[in-house]
Parts: structure tokens; sequence; C-alpha cells
């Protein structure tokens, strides 16, 4: 049983959903929480306004 070898944290795919990623953030060595990164794609999209027409 002294064989045992250090916990290693295995390293998770991107997870991909409507408008939402995640990413595994980097392993720090003696942390015990890794943590995740969440990136929301924009719902809106943003135009430049333009003057309308004169008359």
């Amino acid at each position: 049983m002294s064989d045992a070898k250090p916990f290693t944290r295995p390293k998770i795919p991107d997870g991909h959903a409507f408008r939402v990623t995640t990413r595994q953030k980097e392993i720090t060595p003696g942390k015990f929480f890794v943590g995740y990164e969440t990136t929301w794609e924009p719902i809106q999209k943003e135009v430049p306004y333009k003057t309308p027409k004169r008359p």
C-alpha cells in the first residue's frame, strides 16, 4: 500500500451548449478545487446608429 500515487485531477473537455462554453481552469498544485470558466456568447447584436433619412 505504500505505492499510492498522488491524486491528480483528470482533464475535462470543454463543454458546449447553446451560447455557453465552459472550460476547466488550470490545475494549480496544492489547491483542492480547480474551478471552471464560463463564457457566454452575446444574445443581441449591437448595430451602429445611423441618422434617419430626412423627409
